[in-house]
């Protein structure tokens, strides 16, 4: 039996938008344990003290080597490859040739031709298809999350350490002072005898490490953390509380890939409907476009290098005269939030319910931002922070409105309610919101985006 694509579900639903709203594709899934304490104090754990998280399951790697491999990845990506070395990592940012957002990935160059792409696939689809059929010199092996792997366990572990004591964990774990390691580069060490490579990163915007080598040293490594992380106040973190971790950091995790225009018809061809997410949310514009964003959108604008031909370079070169929006963090009224909450213990149709402590219900959560009946902006991705006692989202919105105090709207439920399976009957409400920085958290405003 022949596998649907995408192009072929486009024409049996009627559209792109009927399709993507009525998927029964899930949201993301971490695929590791929920909790290991509660998700509250987990949360806590990156900001008082250490947070080892476990990053080996849900995340797609995309390994690229050969002759042509950093050409391939130059072509695509909107990013410089001038000073790229090997042990240097960053975040890789591909879009159409109209300048809108497909996806994004950390891209780590291991040696020399050798390339590791690893997060969402949607980047990873639209790499490997270009790979593919542009004639370039190169090869690929991927490695999906452990929900989509067919068989088997992952190629690679992946923890990582982040909060005020993770460097004194690392330490005491490694046994020797840590080298000096620019933030997004990599050195070796060695832990519980084993070879690990060490990025200086922090998903939640605190300091910290990430931590990988070959899936079969992971339980030793880990063990070795766990024991040398108890002085230090380390806490393992589960899949509730990770799931959170990008709203500190302000990253926005999965827009909507732009691939919708005829220019891409070929891939959406190569593309099984498979590969898809879920559209959620109160958007209900029937235009596909509508919910693109560009890179300038959603907080990339700095990655963005016109030093190198790439896909969409030219449409990017005019947007970014006139950026369109800008990201920021929308902090939801607290008494509306109670109250849409309450609703589920009253008589009558409730409002969606919002699942704490992440409320996305669809991989692409598109909800309206308004300013009175004026639409504003896109909020993308809604939880609640426990270390601030508040419900957040990561929004895009017109620069007019993005000033920190800034009072709009999020409409939230759907109108009508989808077939998705995450989707219940519900009426559609309204939130307040107060426009805030993002990052909101001041450290990772101030210390882990200024680097």
């Amino acid at each position: 039996m022949s596998v649907e694509n995408v192009e072929q579900a486009i024409a049996r639903a009627g559209g792109a938008v009927p399709l993507l709203r009525n998927s029964p594709i899930r949201p993301h899934t971490f695929p590791v344990v929920a909790e290991f304490t509660n998700w509250r104090s987990e949360q806590r754990a990156w900001r008082d003290a250490c947070a080892l998280l476990d990053q080996s399951h849900h995340m797609t790697d995309l390994s690229v080597s050969g002759p042509d491999a950093q050409r391939l990845l130059s072509d695509l990506g909107v990013n410089s490859f001038a000073s790229f070395g090997p042990g240097k990592a960053k975040q890789f940012v591909a879009v159409n040739n109209q300048g809108y957002l497909i996806g994004d990935a950390v891209l780590f160059h291991l040696e020399d031709r050798t390339f590791d792409l690893v997060g969402h696939p949607m980047v990873h689809d639209w790499v490997q298809y270009n790979l593919e059929t542009g004639g370039y010199d190169a090869v690929s092996t991927r490695d999906d999350n452990s929900f989509d792997r067919v068989s088997g366990p992952p190629v690679v572990y992946r923890y990582e350490l982040q909060g005020p004591t993770a460097a004194a964990v690392m330490e005491k774990v490694v046994g020797a002072p840590l080298p000096e390691v620019k933030f997004f580069d990599m050195t070796s060490l060695t832990i519980a005898g084993c070879a690990v490579r060490a990025l200086r990163h922090g998903m939640a915007g605190q300091p910290g490490y990430e931590l990988f080598g070959p899936w079969e040293d992971g339980e030793r490594v880990r063990a070795a953390i766990i024991e040398a992380g108890q002085e230090f106040g380390l806490v393992r973190v589960g899949a509730k509380a990770y799931s959170t971790a990008n709203l500190e950091s302000a990253w926005i995790p999965a827009p909507l890939p732009a691939i919708f225009s005829e220019q891409m018809k070929g891939y959406r061809e190569w593309l099984p409907v498979s590969a898809m997410g879920s559209l959620g949310g109160s958007m209900d514009s029937p235009n596909i476009e509508d919910y693109y964003v560009t890179p300038y959108d959603v907080g990339y604008g700095r990655l963005v290098s016109f030093d190198h031909d790439f896909v969409g370079r030219e449409a990017l070169l005019e947007i970014s005269k006139h950026p369109q929006r800008e990201k920021v963090t929308l902090v939801w009224d607290s008494d509306d939030v109670t109250e849409a909450v309450g609703s589920r213990y009253r008589p009558g149709l409730p409002a969606k319910y919002i699942e704490v402590p992440k409320a996305r219900y669809a991989l692409h959560q598109s909800d309206k931002v308004l300013a009175g009946d004026k639409l504003v902006g896109i909020s993308m991705d809604a939880g609640y922070l426990a270390n601030e006692h508040l419900m957040v989202s990561l929004a895009t919105v017109d620069p007019a409105y993005s000033e920190p105090g800034t009072t709009l709207t999020v409409v939230w439920g759907e109108d009508p309610n989808s077939a998705k399976p995450a989707v219940e009957p519900h009426q559609q409400i309204q939130i307040r919101a107060t426009v805030a920085p993002a990052p909101y958290v001041r450290f990772a405003r101030e210390a882990y985006r200024a680097r």
